[in-house]
This record gives C-alpha cells, structure tokens and sequence, in this order.
C-alpha cells in the first residue's frame, strides 16, 4: 500500500538550492519533506564546482614549477600521478559530502525520499511508493548538460562535466566543444595536468565576459599551450579506433581535429523531465519554468529554485534564491530575486570575475558611462609576485555610482566582492575610493581603480589654483 503522506513543505532535488531550502525551513519549524533521485549534494558537489576546482588546484600546482625561475628557485618539471589526481579530487567530495548526506538532513528533522517524483495535480506528487500532498511545493532540480544536434555525436563517446573527472587514464588529446567558463578551467586544468587540449567555440572564448579580460585569459591559455580556435563550428563528429575526430567549419574552409577524447561543454539546460509539470499547472518556456520575481511558477503553490528557475546558473545564486523562497513560503514576505549584483567568476588562471554590466552592455544599453581601469601591473603586491597581467575596469555613471566591475588576474574571485557590496548597497565610488587598504594587497587595485573617478578634478588647475590662493591666507 502506497503511504499517503501530508507536509508543509516539499523540495524536489537535493542539489545546492533544494538542500538550502530544506535545511531552513525544517529548522524553522515547518514540516519538510525533501525528495531526490540521484546523489545528495546535486551538481556542485558531484559533477561541478567542487570536483573542478580542486582539478584546478592540482593543475596549478604541477604548472607551479613554470614559474619559480623569475624568483630564483629552478625545479624540474612536474610529474603527474593520474591516479592520484583523481584520489585528491575524490577526497576533497567526500569530505564535504557529509554535511549534504541524509544523514544530517534527518538529524535537522527532514524526511528525505530517495525517489523520482511526478506531479499528479496541482497539490500532489507520487514519489517511489509515496503519495505526498504539499501546502507549498520547491522544484530545485538543477540542470543537464546541453547537448547539441550535430551529425555523428550520437555515434561518439563523449563527456560532459558530469562524467569527465570519473575517467580512469588521463587523455592524450582532449577535444573540448565550448570556450565558456566550463570549458577554459577544463582544458587548462587537463592541459597543466599533460594532456594536448583544443578548444572549439563557434565565437569567442567567454563571449559573456569583457572582451579585453577574455584577451587576457586566451594568452594564458594559449601560454600553457592550449591550441584555442574561435569562429569555428563543429560541423560533424566520427568515431575512430583511437578516439574521435571532431570537423570544425572556420573562415569558409573545414579541418578535421583529432582526439582521444571530446569534451562537450557548450552550455547547460534546466532538468525539468519526467516532473509532470503540466498537472500541476506549471508553465515551460525555453528559458525552463516561468517564474514571477518572487520565484513562484504559474501555480502560485510551487517556487523554482537554482539551475532549473533559468536565470543565472551558479551555486551561490541558488544560496540566495533558496532565502528568497524560504521568506515567500514561510513567512509570506513579498521578498524578489536580486539581479542587479550578481557576481560570476571563471576560476580559470588568470581568473576572471564580473558583476553588473561589462563595458560593451553598457555603451549597448546607451549608459551615459565612465571606465575607469587600474592595471595589475600599477600594484607594488602584483609586482612583487610576478602577477602583472590583469586589471579592474569598473563602469560608473557620471555622478559615480557603479554599473558594473571586471576583474581578470591573480584571486579576482575574491577582489570581486567589495563591487559586488557597492552595487547591491549602491554605495558608489566615494566609498570606494576612501576605504582605507591594507599595503600592500591586490586590494589596493581597486580602490585605485575608484580613485580615478576623482583624479582629473582633484588635479585639475582649478584645484591648483585654489590651493594656490589659499596659501596666501595666514
């Protein structure tokens, strides 16, 4: 007999929204029920974040030894242990694996059904041998890797970020399709780590980014010897004893790559089959689910959260969207998605990292603008490293408030936050351009980046003047 099962709240998907959303709501007193079909911890425990960026961190300690002549220590290239790559990668999912394991959700109060779940109407759902009725519904069922029609594909073994760390032997010659940020941190991960690595994008590498930051990264990638096609369209896809040959269109004429193995990396699409969203009166465009901006769907019982709501796709926007949920559904707060200050950082190396608009959206949107910029290389703490190819480039409006902030160069992830706070608490650039800065820090840049706005007209020969005349005061 099916077990009928009646709850405050239901979150379909364990990944980083719906663990966020259940772990709140069960702690703040409400029933919740959490269902998932695969692994607990959803894409960025398993397949994304945390698994890449520890690739990464092995890739930068075996290219570590690249650069220790410029400070007078010689090493000899480094040897890698493939096995032991993958082992460290393993270690590091396994022990944050705990704090996203059934375990402690039910410690917290969570019932958690490790089933498929599907609609039945707009108040219901079948999970496994449970009939569940909700009082408010959370899809948080992330996304999939997107997979294009191209001829042959289908004939071809191929990877996807969910299957490209579970490979047994390093590859010979990786074929990544796609110059997004998954893209460039996995070619110049396998490229450091001894693989030969092409990357096919049929525009240019990062399009979303700022063209001059994408500049910096492509040298970098191009350094370690990644050999980067832009404007080329893979056309069509064969199978061959030793791997797969990948036909890219460029410039009118075509060329055959080969490679051991094809990396496809060409964006990502919110998982929403087998849900039965039609029943339960939830509306699907091509973005993935409808939502207002208080992330409720066209059923008002049921919120979206994470990859599959369509907007951008990064684990700390599901963080924020799982609290924008939490504050509708529980508390019945009129609380909206914030879009303006999103940041997003591509962990390749250099990294690069934005938040709001990049100088070509704003001249697109007619923004009546200033850029300012300071240059890495401008940075006593960059020079002292070695680390001076990057800069910030912050856009303002004329009066100083900030539209936007591009960073590429060494720990711009983390330079990124205090324009992130500027643009979510509009504290404009006075603020940033008087906060005192440790000496010397990369942090430095930024704020000499602000400093700018104000530089002409304190310098200016009125300034000189005035300062002239007040001289003569006694």
């Amino acid at each position: 007999m099916p077990e009928h099962i009646k709850t405050d709240i239901c979150i379909i998907g364990a990944g980083s929204a719906g663990l966020s959303v259940a772990a709140g709501a069960a702690q703040m007193g409400a029933r919740t029920v959490l269902i998932e079909r695969g692994l607990m911890g959803g894409d960025c425990l398993n397949f994304g974040c945390v698994p890449s960026k520890s690739l990464l961190a092995a890739a930068k300690a075996a290219a570590a030894w690249r650069h220790g002549a410029a400070f007078g220590i010689d090493a000899a290239p480094s040897q890698v242990d493939w096995p032991r790559v993958r082992a460290h990668v393993a270690g590091v999912i396994a022990a944050i694996a705990p704090h996203d394991s059934v375990e402690r959700f039910e410690g917290l109060g969570v019932r958690v059904i490790k089933a498929e779940a599907r609609f039945t109407g707009p108040d219901t759902l079948i999970a496994g041998e449970a009939i569940l009725r909700a009082r408010r519904f959370v899809i948080a069922t992330g996304s999939e890797p997107l997979v294009p029609p191209i001829p042959g594909l289908d004939q071809v073994s191929f990877l996807t970020n969910e299957t490209v760390f579970g490979i047994e032997a390093a590859p010979q010659h990786l074929l990544v399709l796609g110059g997004g940020p998954i893209g460039c941190e996995l070619a110049q991960a396998h490229r450091r780590l001894g693989a030969e690595v092409t990357v096919i994008e049929m525009s240019r590498i990062l399009p979303k980014d700022d063209e001059d930051a994408s500049s910096i990264v492509r040298e970098s990638l191009i350094g370690d010897g990644v050999r980067v096609i832009e404007g080329g369209k893979a056309v069509a896809i064969e199978r061959t004893d030793k791997g797969v040959i990948v036909e890219v269109e460029r410039n009118g004429s075509n060329e055959r790559l080969s490679g051991s193995h094809l990396l496809i990396a060409v964006g990502r699409r919110p998982s929403v089959a087998g849900l039965n969203l039609e029943a339960a009166g939830v509306a699907v465009d091509k973005s993935g689910i409808r939502l207002d901006e208080r992330l409720r769907t066209t059923n008002r019982r049921i919120y979206a959260a994470g990859d599959v709501s369509g907007g951008p796709q990064f684990t700390h926007m599901a963080g924020h969207e799982a609290g924008i949920v939490l504050r509708n559904a529980l508390f019945r707060l009129p609380a909206k998605v914030e879009r303006r200050a999103v940041p997003w950082v591509t962990y390749t190396d250099p990294e690069l990292a934005q938040v709001g608009l990049t100088e070509a959206a704003a001249r697109a949107k007619g923004e009546d603008m200033v850029c300012l910029r300071s240059d890495y290389g401008e940075s006593d703490r960059a020079r002292a490293e070695r680390a001076g190819d990057g800069f910030v480039k912050v856009i303002a409006t004329r009066r100083g408030a900030v539209l936007g902030a591009t960073i590429v160069g060494r720990n711009a992830g983390e330079l990124i936050l205090p324009w992130v706070l500027a643009m979510q608490h509009r504290l404009g650039l006075r603020a940033m351009a008087s906060v005192i800065a440790p000496y010397p820090t990369l942090g430095e840049i930024g704020k000499r980046a602000a400093g700018n706005f104000y530089a002409p007209r304190l310098f200016s020969a009125g300034t000189r003047r005035l300062v002239r005349l007040l001289q003569r005061l006694p």
